[in-house]
């Protein structure tokens, strides 16, 4: 490699810089002039390690994490608010111009607030002791950790508390993953990775819990001991979440992603909720219409009944345990609602878009965590005579690639039936 170095043109959409022959160097930044190591190829794309930067971006600022570069948790905390806010910005632009979406982006919306409320711990034996921490990036090496500047306060003892867990399984012998919640009732713990345990080390587990202070600590989600609701509010619900259950990362993202589904189905007063989880959209638009919520998995779905039959005043909340990757809702039924609201996973919900697109109701929400597969979910509603009147990105999952975003839609050209 020469002395002079390389030029970073761009960052890429995981963060790296990128370089005019397409070579990705974590760490770098557009600008700047770098030296890197011994290039490798992995899944199509060619990484180099950065060596040195040789003519620093005036964006470059101090990482404030001592783990960063070596976790791999978090992808850029090097970059400066405005240009990251621009980048994060752009991966929506760019994934609705790629599916030849033109649509109105909003400017960035921070929703990091306090920091990420949940998170999994790896817990691993390295030199004859438990680990705790996160893995290195494209890497099963574990970084283990004191604790993780980004999440909330109540999550900074979680590496510790997650290694005294590990103890009664076997200390780390055999990999372990202990998701840990911050709720309104302490610390919510969900080990898995250990397989079914006697009854010796589940009764060491239970005496843990209660030294350690758990609110409630489950087992490959079957709960052992819960010594108090870890209640997570939905606007004004109590929701006790199923144990290891889908929460979105931080308490000021999910009520902002709330507010703007509350907005976004304006007057309608019959919603459907799809892929609803546990409700923490449902409850708050039951707060003022008619729920009808749609969910694949049952856990999630009690919970939310429970919330909802605890919470004095609201609307009615019926639910519906389908599959809507399989049994998507139908035109006849989706028909039966003023507006529909659609929130899945990370594979997006192309078969339930198609549907929707066959439908005639007049406002569909789209909530996504994957800007690539919500466009392409998006192409599918603008096909059937939808507009997508405006699309709010949202950074809940700062420092990293991850952005959430929600997408109004609106019927144009056909009546409602």
């Amino acid at each position: 490699m020469s002395g002079d170095g390389i030029e970073i043109l761009r960052l890429g959409a995981r963060g790296d810089g990128v370089a005019a022959d397409g070579l990705h160097v974590p760490g770098a930044l557009p600008g700047e002039r770098v030296r890197v190591g011994p290039a490798e190829e992995r899944r199509g794309v060619r990484r180099a390690a950065l060596d040195a930067v040789l003519a620093p971006s005036p964006d470059r600022v101090a990482p404030f994490c001592p783990y960063f570069g070596t976790c791999g948790g978090c992808a850029i905390q090097h970059l400066a608010p405005e240009p990251y806010a621009a980048w994060k910005r752009g991966l929506v632009v760019t994934a609705l111009s790629r599916a030849g979406i033109d649509a109105p982006v909003a400017p960035l919306r921070d929703a990091h607030g306090a920091g990420r409320r949940r998170a999994t711990f790896h817990v691993r034996r390295i030199d004859g002791r438990a680990e705790a921490g996160f893995m290195a990036a494209r890497s099963h090496a574990l970084v283990a950790i004191d604790h993780c500047p980004i999440t909330e306060p109540p999550l900074h003892r979680a590496p510790e508390v997650a290694r005294a867990l590990a103890r009664p399984l076997g200390g780390g012998g055999k990999p372990l993953d202990v998701q840990a919640t911050a709720t309104a009732g302490g610390l919510d713990v969900d080990v898995r990775g250990h397989g079914p345990a006697d009854a010796r080390a589940r009764q060491a587990l239970v005496a843990l819990a209660g030294d350690l202070d758990l609110a409630r600590l489950s087992l490959h989600g079957e709960v052992l001991v819960q010594r108090r609701p870890p209640v997570v509010p939905a606007g004004r619900a109590p929701l006790v979440p199923p144990p290891g259950g889908f929460l979105q990362a931080t308490r000021l993202g999910e009520a902002m992603l709330a507010d703007l589904v509350v907005a976004g189905v304006g007057e309608a007063k019959r919603v459907a909720d799809l892929f609803s989880g546990a409700g923490a959209f449902s409850l708050r638009l039951a707060e003022t219409r008619a729920v009808h919520a749609v969910e694949g998995d049952a856990g999630a779905l009690a919970a939310l009944d429970r919330a909802a039959r605890a919470t004095p005043g609201l609307r009615a909340v019926t639910h519906e345990r389908r599959d809507l990757f399989r049994r998507p809702l139908l035109a006849p039924e989706l028909d039966r609602f003023d507006a529909v609201v659609f929130d899945p996973p990370r594979a997006g919900a192309e078969a339930q878009a198609a549907r929707l697109a066959e439908a005639t109701v007049p406002v569909v929400v789209g909530v996504s965590c994957d800007a690539g597969t919500f466009a392409r979910d998006a192409g599918l509603l603008l096909a059937g005579g939808y507009r997508l009147a405006e699309v709010v990105p949202l950074d809940q999952f700062r420092h990293s690639p991850h952005v959430e975003l929600v997408g109004v839609f609106r019927r144009e050209g056909r009546r409602r039936r």
